[in-house]
């Protein structure tokens, strides 16, 4: 569609063209499309189209046992299986009335927190690829991020389709020799790797001058919209779901809530660098005092009796507020079952951060963002 019009400047008749990336495209970071009216190469309106991997997942999750949901969980953001079995089994343990053993406590906290790593590494990594850098940077955070999924891999089973969460606590112990390779991680490796990608990415000029006063949101905008994550500690709001409304044992750690001022591509980088550090600190504190004990209340489940009831069960994802609101009338499967997914909410506000930047801008709008399709077409 065509439509004639001056240009920005007025000076010149230019025609205003729909230009459609994806829905098959690497940037778009799955089957996605955005729908662009361009004029030249600046972005006057976008609309940002999904659907293409619609998998149900709210629907069978009312099919299926409450048990057998968990496995279900790791398919939505599958960069982030461990977080998302967390705000599930928060919610079943709510209607259950049940409290997990201080060891399987810990042991959340601290494949949370990895998993946090292990999705800000590579969204870092990525966000270079989208703008011009090819897959070198990505490279050096992937090798980060398979030191993380070797740990997964000797706790759960799996790499990334973990499944290692159960109402009450968690699948199996942990190791002392896993214990001591996390802990060779977080006080050696990690912080010299993500200190080194500072040095190398933070003050580059090609980086800052492709990212600083791009894809702005304003913290307003970002309140508005119902950001979460980064995207919304990036516009200048200290929301964290961890301080606001602490879960599982979070109130016992010491750290700080991430947070930038500009609202823009750089922000965002930035507040990933801060929250894995942040993250780093949390998982040494974890180390540090994690006690000995079962990680498991009462037997084994396979067919778990939930009460009737509701219950909302949130966690401070990688992307933003991860929910799962649950309802139970008694039977073995829920009566209603829904995901507040922080990668679909924070896409709303792509065109608003789009209006007035370049296609190639737009990209990187998108990769800032980090959006998961998993849960976006849950």
């Amino acid at each position: 569609m065509n439509k004639t019009s001056g240009n920005l400047n007025g000076s010149l008749k230019t025609d205003q063209i729909i230009v459609n990336l994806g829905p098959q495209h690497p940037s778009t970071h799955g089957v996605f499309r955005m729908a662009a009216l361009l004029e030249g190469e600046t972005i006057i309106d976008l609309k940002p189209v999904m659907g293409y991997l619609h998998r149900s997942h709210e629907k069978i999750g009312e099919r299926n046992t409450f048990l057998q949901n968990m496995p279900y969980t790791d398919r939505l953001d599958y960069i982030s299986s461990m977080s998302n079995n967390f705000g599930y089994a928060l919610a079943v343990e709510k209607l259950m009335a049940v409290t997990p053993p201080e060891r399987a406590e810990y042991i959340r906290v601290i494949m949370a927190e990895l998993t946090r790593i292990s999705s800000h590494i590579m969204t870092t990594g990525f966000l270079l690829n989208e703008l011009g850098a090819m897959f070198t940077p990505s490279l050096y955070a992937l090798e980060e991020r398979e030191l993380i999924l070797d740990i997964f891999e000797e706790v759960s089973g799996s790499r990334m389709m973990c499944n290692y969460f159960r109402f009450g606590g968690v699948v199996r112990d942990i190791s002392d020799s896993v214990i001591e390779k996390i802990r060779k991680l977080v006080f050696n490796r990690l912080p010299r790797k993500i200190d080194e990608l500072d040095r190398y990415l933070t003050h580059n000029e090609i980086v800052r001058l492709r990212t600083e006063g791009v894809g702005v949101l304003t913290a307003d905008e970002a309140a508005a919209y119902s950001a979460g994550g980064p995207l919304l500690r990036a516009s200048g709001v200290p929301y964290d779901v961890r301080k606001a409304e602490p879960y599982s044992i979070y109130d016992r750690f010491k750290f700080d809530v991430a947070v930038r001022y500009h609202g823009d591509i750089y922000d965002r980088y930035l507040v990933r660098l801060d929250e894995m550090r942040q993250s780093i600190r949390i998982i040494q504190q974890a180390i540090h005092d994690i006690p000995s004990g079962p990680v498991m209340t009462g037997k084994s489940q396979y067919q778990p009796k939930v009460p009737a009831g509701e219950a909302y069960g949130r966690v401070e994802g990688p992307k933003g507020e991860l929910g799962f609101y649950i309802v139970s009338d008694g039977k073995q499967n829920p009566r209603r079952y829904h995901v507040r997914a922080p990668s679909f909410i924070n896409l709303t506000a792509l065109s608003e951060m789009s209006k007035g930047e370049k296609v190639a801008d737009v990209i990187a709008i998108l990769g800032s963002i980090d959006i998961i399709l998993g849960e976006v077409d849950r």
